[in-house]
């Protein structure tokens, strides 16, 4: 049996011979062939493997990877008309690290176009849907790589993570999505999204197999300037330290019992009240959990602080996408022309409203209201939660209000649960926090995720936390029993 196995699973029935590293990769594509037409994780199968034997406990694990990632001679889109037919000639350095491994890649994974936005629904090849419910959005960007794991094809994935874009989909996926420290791992071949807030993520099956992944992946980069050495640290070897004693926070407005008290939203309420149940379980295996409250016109400030962000830094990095460098090239007299034409039939009509946002943010006469201000607020923002982590540990939520979406419903932009409750994973990425999520509860066999984000460079005592969570649940290496196979 190989789906629905940990990496650490798979390593042992390697070891005892009762599954060869290539059977592995095989099953894994034939799981991702079998799934396509019905839930669309992948722009790119690979049907063929050369395996590499090493002593790594990664050798000859399947793993699927986000499609913004560059691999040479391997097509790579980031699910956008513009890039459909670009072929890199150069590794992202997750990649290298990953084939020096061993680790085996099965395919490049469906996102939000150029990884803006939360849906999975604007990929250039498709939709990515659920798998627990095919009528529900999996969250993006990292859509397709959080459907690969939920489905069972891979015991991990690759993804980025700009706002939420690994830990949301993550909970509503029942996996585990892990936002290390900023400059943990190299972005080097990532395609750069908003550059202060992208970070590369992880999505597993069980915190375990999380540690075992950064741990491969992290290290200084000398192509990656935020890089930082961290050779000596082993998030493994730390999963099960003791945690008695160790204090979490959650912060009122975003998770207060009386915060929704007046909602008549019944699926929030299951929500709160799992969380408490699990606030209580953690305080008897030793937590020291307390309620702070936060300035509520801060924590408002979180989605168009980062709207504000976001779209001002991708507008600047994919200047270079005009059709004339590489990509699907446009047609014109002039190179004015060219451009235009290749922007114009290359972007979706969302990311042309990013851009024309972003343009306007940039311009030298709104700079200082908006860009900067917006960057003001974020160090308002940050320089809060490093007070709170001056004596707590860590900071503790739900990823959000309640289960994965339906396509066609739409959220109240302005309410305070999505202003606050929906965007606050978004944290991590202001300061760079290390920030895992991991199911905790479901609602009508519909998983939800809970939140742990610690300080900078405190990964290991994250990963530690988030390991007596899964202990407390349960919820580990489970995935979608959906599709009439057994392999």
């Amino acid at each position: 049996m190989y789906r629905g196995k940990s990496i650490k699973e798979l390593n042992e029935l390697f070891l005892k011979n009762e599954l060869t590293k290539e059977e592995a990769f095989f099953k894994a594509n034939s799981l991702a062939h079998y799934f396509q037409d019905d839930y669309n994780s992948f722009v790119t199968i690979l049907d063929k493997v050369k395996i590499k034997d090493t002593d790594n406990v990664l050798s000859g694990i399947p793993y699927s990877l986000k499609d913004n990632f560059s691999t040479s001679n391997i097509l790579t889109t980031a699910s956008s008309n513009i890039l459909k037919d670009y072929v890199p000639v150069f590794d992202a350095t997750v990649y290298k690290k990953l084939k020096k491994a061993g680790a085996s890649l099965v395919g490049k994974c469906v996102l939000d176009e150029l990884a803006m936005g939360g849906t999975g629904t604007t990929g250039h090849t498709g939709i990515v849907k659920n798998p627990y419910d095919k009528t529900r959005m999996i969250g993006g960007s990292s859509a397709g790589s959080v459907a690969s794991v939920a489905l069972g094809i891979t015991p991990f994935s690759i993804g980025s993570d700009t706002g939420d874009s690994v830990r949301k989909p993550a909970s509503f996926g029942g996996v585990v999505g892990f936002k290390p420290t900023y400059g943990l791992i190299s972005r080097y071949g990532l395609f750069p999204f908003a550059s202060s807030l992208d970070h590369v993520a992880v999505v597993s099956r069980n915190v375990e197999d999380s540690a075992i992944v950064v741990d491969n992946i992290k290290g200084l980069d000398p192509l990656d300037m935020v890089t930082y050495d961290s050779s000596k640290i082993s998030l493994l070897d730390s999963i099960n330290n003791d945690i008695k004693g160790k204090k979490l926070f959650y912060i009122k407005e975003i998770c207060g019992k009386d915060t929704y008290k007046d909602s008549d939203d019944e699926e929030l309420k299951k929500v709160i009240d799992s969380f408490y149940e699990l606030l209580d379980n953690l305080r008897k295996m030793g937590f020291i959990i307390e309620e702070v409250s936060v300035d509520k016109a801060l924590l408002e400030a979180m989605y168009p602080t980062y709207m504000c962000i976001s779209c001002a830094e991708a507008t600047s990095n994919n200047a270079n996408l005009t059709g004339i460098q590489f990509g699907t090239r446009g047609s014109g007299e002039s190179y004015e022309d060219i451009m235009f034409d290749a922007r114009t039939k290359g972007f979706s009509e969302l990311i042309k409203r990013r851009f024309i946002l972003g343009s306007y943010i940039l311009q030298k006469e709104n700079q200082e209201k908006l860009f900067l201000n917006a960057k003001r607020v974020r160090r308002l923002i940050v320089s809060k939660i490093n007070d709170l982590f001056k004596e707590y540990d860590g900071m503790i939520a739900p990823c959000s209000g309640g289960v994965a979406p339906h396509f066609d419903k739409t959220s109240e932009k302005l309410s305070e649960r999505y202003l606050i409750l929906e965007n606050h994973l978004v944290i991590g990425n202001f300061g760079g926090f290390p920030s895992i999520t991991l199911p905790f509860m479901k609602i009508d066999n519909l998983p939800v995720g809970v939140n742990i984000t610690g300080r900078v460079k405190d990964d290991a005592l994250v990963l530690n936390m988030a390991k007596k969570i899964e202990e407390i649940t349960g919820l580990k290496n489970i995935y979608a029993e959906v599709g009439d196979v057994d392999v």
